[in-house]
């Protein structure tokens, strides 16, 4: 399963700052204020499906992917993963954060195993561990500690860690942040073949608009605070994607930049 229903999804926070600030050229905030943060969102994902979220620096975006997951809540509206309310986080969808979320006293080995702590056939344990270890070309680093491993590599065991689940639904935010561009071009490949083998519903979050379209079904544009849905696009193009080829994908990409504001893709 994993499918996920937004429907009129409200989130807004008490400003706590004493000193007033302007949230953009139109408002002020004042302690006390109510500041709006996402603005009547209606989003559905389908069951299998990778969507990428595109939006301005701070317009809400992972926000939005911390309430479908369970870890914030909402201020009105609903969310709803394969027709049940979202009460809190759930072990049957895996977030994979921004920043390395490995645990540094754990080896590999130890990190991949985390969620199958409770399995009690243990050789069963270690043969799907295995298997996904070996998904993610991780051989032989089983015994390593995160900080023996290179970005790339650190990256590759939190996938691991997250599918050897079996996750309803996996959410990604900006997982490839601070990889380098080589790296970050390796990653791409190894989620598309992932879901492409797999099938799991993918909630990614990125700034890149390149990599959101080379690698989604379709993607969602957020507008700036408070967030409201700009842009939808399915993109129905086969792996691996070249802009210079496919016009009709050029032709996305050049809206998706001059929706947020660059009118020339460099």
């Amino acid at each position: 399963m994993g499918h996920v229903v937004i429907k009129d999804l409200f989130k807004s926070y008490i400003e706590r700052r004493a000193t007033r600030r302007m949230v953009n050229s139109d408002v002020n905030v004042h302690k006390g204020d109510r500041l709006l943060v996402l603005d009547r969102v209606n989003l559905e994902f389908q069951n299998g499906e990778l969507v990428c979220i595109l939006g301005p620096s701070g317009c809400g975006k992972t926000t939005l992917v911390r309430i479908i997951a369970g870890f914030e809540s909402l201020t009105s509206g609903t969310v709803l993963i394969d027709g049940n309310p979202v009460a809190g986080p759930s072990s049957d969808n895996i977030f994979v954060f921004q920043h390395n979320g490995l645990l540094p006293w754990m080896t590999v080995w130890e990190n991949v195993c985390l969620g199958l702590r409770h399995m009690k056939d243990k050789a069963e344990l270690a043969t799907r561990a295995q298997e996904f270890v070996d998904m993610v070309d991780l051989t032989g680093f089983e015994h390593h500690y995160p900080h023996q491993l290179s970005g790339g590599m650190q990256r590759r065991a939190e996938l691991a860690r997250a599918l050897v689940v079996n996750p309803e639904v996996l959410f990604m935010d900006e997982p490839f942040a601070g990889l380098d561009f080589l790296t970050r071009l390796k990653m791409r490949e190894e989620v598309i073949n992932m879901h492409e083998l797999f099938h799991k519903t993918v909630i990614f979050i990125t700034h890149d608009i390149d990599e959101a379209l080379i690698m989604a079904d379709r993607v969602v544009v957020f507008s700036d605070r408070p967030a409201r849905v700009r842009l939808e696009f399915e993109l129905d193009f086969p792996h691996p994607r070249d802009f210079h080829i496919d016009s009709e994908l050029e032709e996305i990409r050049r809206r998706v930049y001059s929706e947020l504001g660059v009118h020339y893709a460099l």
